[in-house]
């Protein structure tokens, strides 16, 4: 298997996997030609994605998804409450409405969809599976939940949510309703909720951890990254790779 994020933050996420047969995007919340130019950077062939899988309809995980499909007809994956509170797709054929605990298997990667705590219709994020291998993309998420951690725990690949460093948070510009709701249970997970649910639920078979979703008004991605350690050196046996991801470049593809 190989894997990128093509893009993440807070102004948009794209995540790609692949195996030898075909490739699946989860969210496509940049534009495009975007999509395009960075699987191009990365001599990644977008005709071999099978499907675009959506964690949920806010816009910075659907922006690109209508173009993007229809320029290569590719189907859409989405819960309901996905597809009933977001424009997806004007083709309302690629659409397909999946439930929020089903697995879709396309081309020998299995897509399992697992519920989460966010503040949108039935969000929910996704592990793809190819034989004995796991890569879960878990951001946009509020609280570490058990299914959450499940998916840390069985993961051999894992992008995982840091959006926000709390003190920066406190102390920047949004007003006090956005706060509240950014660090509630139903919002995003702070640098020590993600370096914490590693800590206890990860396993050895973990080999890499790319920190994702980071906000550029309440973190940075050496914020995040020495969060994270502080916390994770609690583990003598933690030894997996660690990296970033934001959403102005693409991460190297690594493989699995």
């Amino acid at each position: 298997m190989k894997v990128t994020a093509i893009a993440s933050g807070s102004s948009g996420n794209c995540f790609y996997v692949e195996n030898e047969k075909s490739a699946v995007l989860i969210d496509t919340g940049i534009s495009a030609k975007k999509i395009n130019l960075r699987m191009n950077e990365l001599k990644l062939n977008p005709r071999k994605i099978k499907g675009i899988f959506l964690t949920h309809e806010h816009v910075d995980h659907i922006r690109g998804t209508d173009v993007f499909a229809r320029q290569l007809n590719i189907p859409i994956y989405a819960t309901n409450g996905t597809a009933k509170n977001g424009f997806l797709c004007s083709n309302e054929e690629l659409i397909n409405v999946i439930g929020k605990n089903e697995n879709i298997n396309i081309g020998g990667l299995e897509v399992e969809a697992f519920e989460k705590n966010h503040k949108a219709n039935e969000p929910v994020s996704f592990s793809i599976k190819e034989k004995n291998k796991v890569v879960s993309v878990i951001t946009d998420v509020g609280v570490a939940c058990k299914n959450v951690n499940e998916r840390i725990g069985m993961s051999n690949f894992l992008f995982l949510e840091s959006n926000y460093d709390p003190k920066m948070l406190e102390n920047g510009p949004y007003p006090y309703f956005l706060k509240k709701w950014v660090s509630g249970d139903t919002g995003h997970l702070s640098n020590s909720q993600a370096g914490l649910a590693v800590l206890e639920h990860f396993h050895a078979r973990l080999k890499n951890v790319i920190l994702s979703h980071i906000s550029k008004n309440n973190n940075t991605p050496q914020v995040a990254l020495k969060s994270f350690k502080k916390i994770i050196k609690e583990r003598k046996d933690f030894s997996a790779h660690l990296g970033v991801s934001i959403a102005d470049y693409p991460t190297e593809i690594f493989k699995i």
